[in-house]
């Protein structure tokens, strides 16, 4: 396959998940970019789980991420907790309403019908990993962070109950180790 071609496809795959969530954020009242925050928060670490690095994520400037948490906090769906050690610090936390908010408007029966009508066909066959490199690839090229799993980062050591951060020294449980974070590093 040509690479405009997987380009295409990527694009048009992109496309329909896309309006996808578009339709389903508009039945609860949500903008993509609101589901998008939720999705982050739900499965990012203590090390990424301030605005800063929220804005890293989704490539916007932090102005538009604080509007959007504004928004996001009136509603009920995030929480703004400050930093036991340095109040300067604020960690965001997706709450009760937030996940359950997620999970109904999260556009994943599209693709797991998709998948499921690949399968029965028998064209399923293609790896997660060929996925994974292509992103790989594309952050490289774009020069943006991985934001990767811990356990997947050559500064992790895993320990019996979980691991260590080599960057923080910090003790992590394996709920942490499953958890993405900014400092991500292959």
């Amino acid at each position: 396959m040509r690479t405009a071609n997987i380009f295409d496809s990527i694009e048009r795959i992109a496309a329909l998940m896309r309006a996808e969530e578009r339709k389903r954020c508009a039945e609860f009242g949500l903008q993509p970019v609101h589901l998008q925050v939720l999705d982050y928060l739900l499965i990012c670490n203590q090390y990424s789980d301030t605005p800063a690095a929220l804005s890293k994520y989704l490539g916007m400037t932090r102005g538009t991420v604080s509007q959007t948490l504004l928004l996001m906090q009136k509603k009920g769906y995030v929480e703004k907790i400050p930093d036991t050690d340095d109040k300067r610090v604020i960690h965001l936390k997706i709450s009760a309403a937030g996940k359950k908010i997620l999970v109904q408007a999260k556009p994943v029966d599209l693709f797991e019908q998709a998948s499921a009508l690949l399968e029965a066909d028998g064209k399923a066959g293609v790896s997660e990993d060929f996925f994974l490199q292509a992103l790989s690839a594309l952050q490289t090229v774009n020069q943006s962070q991985s934001f990767g799993l811990c356990k997947t980062c050559k500064h992790f050591t895993p320990k019996t109950q979980g691991g260590l951060c080599g960057l923080t020294k910090a003790k992590l449980t394996k709920a942490d180790s499953e958890k993405i974070c900014q400092e991500h590093t292959l």
